[in-house]
C-alpha cells in the first residue's frame, strides 16, 4: 500500500468498526408505533439470574413507557425486614413530544443496535432486556450483567461506553428529568393485582412470626403457575383488587394469608401493568 492510500484506508477501517459496533443505522429517526394507549413503547426489565421462583414469577420491569405517556418505574423501598407486601410503583406522565423523546434517546443509547457488548463472568447476575416498539417494528437488546459489572469485566472501551449509555437511559427514565417535561410522580394504582401463591412455611425465628391476615381476594390457591415448584396464581380485579390493596397496606412480605377454608398461604403480590391481563403474563417470566 502506498503512503498516499494509507490515510484513506485507515478512515475506511475506522468507519467499518464503528458501524459494526453501533449496528448500522442507529441514528435514523423513529417514531412510536400507533395503537392501543396501554401498549408499551419501551420496557426495560431483568431476565434470568439467581432468584427464588416466587421472585422470578412476580418480577416487575425496571421501567415501562407507554403509548399514552405513562412512565411506570420502581420507586425507593424502605430498608426494613420484612419489607412491604406491595412494591412501590411510581407513575409519571409525558406528553406526545416526551414519548417521542424517549424513543429518540433509546435509539441514541443503542437499544436498536446489534453490536456485541460482552459477557462478563457473573453467572448469577441477570441480563437487562430493552424492548423498543416503533413504527418500524420491535427491537430487543439484552445485555448481560449491565448493572452488576465488575471492574475487571474484560470489556473493551467501546463496549463499556455503550453500556454506559444504556445505564444512563435507565437512570433518566427511572426518575424522568425536566427535559422530558414529566408530570408526577404519583403512586401507581393498578386495576388488577396478581398473587403468586405458595404453601406457607413457618418463620424460622420467633421474632419474625407475623399475625395472620384474612385474604379478601379470589379463592386460594388459584390456578397452577409452576406446578413443578408448587406455585399457583390468582388475580383480584375491581372491588376485589381494592380490598387486596387495602389489606396489603397492613401486611408485609412475611404475612401469612388466611384463606376461607382456614388454610394459610405465602403470597407475593404483583400489581398488573397496563399491558398485562392475568397470570399468563407472569408465567412468561
Amino acid at each position: 500500500m502506498t503512503s498516499a492510500l494509507r490515510p484513506a484506508a485507515l478512515a475506511l477501517l475506522l468507519l467499518l468498526c464503528a458501524c459494526a459496533q453501533r449496528g448500522g443505522d442507529a441514528g435514523a429517526p423513529r417514531a412510536p408505533a400507533p395503537g392501543d394507549p396501554g401498549r408499551p413503547v419501551l420496557l426495560i426489565e431483568h431476565v434470568g439470574g439467581f432468584v427464588t421462583p416466587e421472585m422470578l414469577a412476580s418480577r416487575l420491569p425496571l421501567v415501562g413507557v407507554y403509548a399514552d405517556g405513562r412512565v411506570i418505574a420502581q420507586g425507593p423501598v424502605p430498608a426494613i425486614y420484612p419489607g412491604p407486601a406491595l412494591p412501590n410503583l411510581q407513575v409519571w406522565q409525558l406528553d406526545a413530544d416526551g414519548v417521542r423523546t424517549v424513543v429518540d434517546r433509546a435509539v441514541a443509547a443503542g437499544v436498536t443496535d446489534t453490536g456485541d457488548l460482552g459477557s462478563p463472568p457473573l453467572a448469577d447476575a441477570p441480563a437487562t432486556r430493552f424492548t423498543l416498539v416503533t413504527e418500524e417494528g420491535t427491537s430487543v437488546r439484552e445485555v448481560q450483567s449491565l448493572l452488576e459489572l465488575p471492574d475487571d469485566g474484560g470489556l473493551t472501551p467501546e463496549q463499556r461506553a455503550v453500556r454506559g449509555e444504556l445505564m444512563g437511559l435507565i437512570d433518566v427514565l427511572g426518575s424522568p428529568d425536566a427535559s422530558l417535561r414529566a408530570a408526577g410522580p404519583v403512586s401507581y394504582r393498578p386495576s388488577a393485582v396478581a398473587a403468586v401463591v405458595a404453601e406457607y412455611a413457618a418463620a424460622p425465628e420467633p421474632e419474625l412470626v407475623q399475625p395472620d391476615s384474612p385474604w379478601p381476594g379470589p379463592a386460594l390457591p388459584g390456578e397452577p403457575l409452576e406446578e413443578r415448584l408448587g406455585l399457583s396464581c390468582v388475580v383480584a380485579r375491581g372491588a376485589d383488587a381494592d380490598a387486596v390493596l387495602d389489606a396489603a397496606g397492613r401486611a408485609n412480605a412475611l404475612t401469612p394469608w388466611l384463606a376461607a377454608d382456614g388454610s394459610r398461604w405465602a403470597l407475593t403480590l404483583r400489581p398488573l401493568l397496563p399491558h398485562e391481563s392475568g397470570c399468563g403474563d407472569l408465567r412468561g417470566q
